[in-house]
């Protein structure tokens, strides 16, 4: 397509130059046999004509300088990470301003801009935007992107061109600036849900239970306040220098181990992509309310090249497992049962598994049956299509619950609805 594009501008400026050829030799001919004031002002006029549309050559188009200023608007949720200019969430309005310059003195009437955003690698995003020189031979140039998808993204070259005040021929430069930003998954407050920190309940809950709720006398840091902390737990300084509610953070003899199994199989039916977009950022979101309530946290990603992270707690989880969240494509071939089974090298007995995935309940049955056999305690996040009705009385396994969800924000009403129904029947 760019080569026959390519080719399209090529024959447009033959054409005109044709036409230009032609005219000059008529007004030559003209002024040869016809003679008189008329046919000398004409031929001088084309002279003056070819002067002006050559020098647009050296119109310093071809030596533009810019800079670039980004400005991210943000709606509703927030990322997962920090605060970071160059990481914001999906969903999000990239709002970039270019300075540009042009060196020289030759008169330019306007300059369209043009940039590329590149996604991932592979799909690139195109904006246009014009202004017009001042006096110094600057100008800005503005535009807003639509709502971003997740993925990591960089800028190519800027291309800028200009014609002359005709419309003759097109002048064009460009610049680069590098410039390079992630989108990461969206993710919501799941503060009501708390059996990511008591370990799920199952056959084999017993075996981690007791050691990682047992906490030592040794501080490991301050955390938010949460609803039920004793007063002995609160930390008074941390709370008077932020003005928010701190609590201290014990030590525990072992941190409970929750591994968050996403289902990446491409199926490629209408909803998909959709789909698979929700259950990244329901994975994100289990796995930063997991951090977040001191649980050594793992990630397995089902792609067709496996993304795999070992359980273990730490400030630089979270970040890895977001740079995952953020690359990983439904690109995977195995379904979800035989999916499951090649996350075995880092499953640990005992363990909570949290599956995320859209796949049929036949499949998660399987997957799920098999996790429990493993002496895992699983719990399935399952994404449905949005005309498929939710509601409260969710599926349950003998080896573990299911949550269904159609979006996002319906994951923590589902989670603690569920929550608040089994501890009521227990």
């Amino acid at each position: 397509m760019k080569r026959r594009a390519a080719g399209r501008m090529m024959s447009d400026v033959r054409r005109r130059l044709l036409l230009m050829a032609v005219l000059y030799v008529s007004s030559l001919l003209y002024m040869l046999f016809q003679g008189g004031k008329t046919s000398v002002m004409l031929f001088c006029i084309f002279n003056g004509l070819i002067v002006y549309l050559t020098l647009g050559y050296w119109s310093g188009i071809r030596r533009i300088t810019g800079t670039r200023k980004i400005g991210i608007h943000v709606p509703g949720l927030t990322a997962a990470s920090g605060t970071d200019s160059r990481v914001i969430a999906a969903g999000a309005t990239l709002q970039a301003q270019l300075e540009l310059r042009l060196p020289g003195y030759y008169p330019v009437p306007y300059v369209l801009v043009q940039e590329r955003l590149e996604r991932n690698g592979a799909e690139w995003l195109p904006f246009e935007a014009s202004f017009v020189p001042n006096l110094k031979r600057e100008g800005s140039a503005e535009y807003a992107t639509p709502p971003l998808q997740r993925g990591v993204y960089r800028f190519l070259p800027t291309m800028c061109m200009t014609r002359d005040i005709f419309g003759f021929f097109e002048h064009t430069g460009s610049f680069h600036e590098p410039g390079e930003f992630s989108v990461r998954p969206q993710t919501i407050s799941l503060q009501g849900w708390d059996r990511i920190r008591k370990g799920a309940k199952g056959h084999f809950s017993h075996a981690a239970a007791p050691r990682s709720s047992r906490e030592t006398t040794q501080i490991n840091g301050i955390r938010e306040f949460l609803p039920g902390d004793r007063l002995s737990r609160v930390h008074w300084g941390a709370t008077a220098k932020t003005g928010q509610w701190k609590s201290k953070e014990f030590e525990r003899e072992a941190l409970p181990r929750t591994i968050v199994l996403l289902d990446a199989y491409r199926r490629g039916d209408a909803g998909a992509e959709e789909r698979f977009e929700t259950a990244v950022s329901a994975a994100a979101s289990l796995f930063e309310h997991g951090m977040k309530r001191g649980t050594s946290m793992g990630l397995w990603c089902t792609s067709s090249v496996p993304l795999a992270l070992k359980a273990r707690s730490g400030g630089d989880q979270l970040h890895r497992a977001i740079e995952m969240l953020t690359e990983v494509d439904s690109d995977g071939t195995d379904k979800l049962a035989q999916a499951v089974m090649r996350a075995d090298p880092i499953l640990e007995t005992g363990s909570m598994a949290l599956l995320v995935t859209d796949a049929p309940l036949e499949e998660i049955r399987q997957a799920m049956g098999w996790l429990s056999r493993r002496s895992l305690n699983p719990v399935c996040i399952r994404i449905m299509t949005a005309d498929q009705p939710s509601s409260m009385d969710n599926d349950y396994f003998a080896a573990g619950p299911v949550y269904s969800i159609r979006n996002l924000e319906e994951l923590p009403a589902a989670l603690e609805g569920r929550e608040a129904a089994v501890d009521a029947g227990s």
